[in-house]
């Protein structure tokens, strides 16, 4: 019965998955350099710092994680569909892998806007720079699985 209903709303799901980690995945992107600017460029407790303090907690809480949460719902939906995702295959491992790195990573993005929010960061624009590779890396990886399955 569900997997029946799963198979019938297969391309909705699907698109809707889509479109949720395109959300994600800007957001992904975009907060790292905002951090960046921010690290490098605004001293504490000035308008600028809470300015740019609102908009990493708007990106955070208004797009980022209902992304998140949409993007693993409409995910586990699409791996609950029959005929869908052979775990057999080495493809939905590697895509599993990273979309958990990459959750953890939105986690980890959280808990320095909190540094931020605290007067508390340490990390230089540099670091940032650095990290705001994570999620190129992973889209790659995720990409290259689910499209090119080259393990399979």
């Amino acid at each position: 019965m569900i997997g029946e209903y799963l198979a019938a709303a297969y391309p909705w799901t699907k698109s809707l998955h889509v479109i949720s980690v395109i959300a994600w995945m800007a957001g992904l992107f975009y907060l790292p350099r905002l951090f960046v600017y921010h690290a490098e460029k605004v001293g504490a407790g000035t308008e600028t710092d809470a300015l740019f303090q609102t908009m990493e907690y708007r990106l955070l809480r208004a797009i980022m994680n209902p992304a998140m949460i949409a993007t693993w719902v409409f995910g586990l939906g699409l791996v609950f569909t029959p005929g869908v995702v052979y775990w057999g295959d080495v493809w939905p491992w590697t895509k599993a892998a990273a979309v958990l790195v990459m959750t953890w990573f939105h986690h980890w993005l959280a808990w320095r806007r909190k540094d931020f929010a605290k007067g508390e960061n340490t990390r230089s624009g540099r670091s940032y720079r650095i990290w705001n590779e994570v999620p190129t890396v992973l889209l790659i990886v995720i990409v290259v699985s689910v499209i090119a399955r080259p393990f399979s």
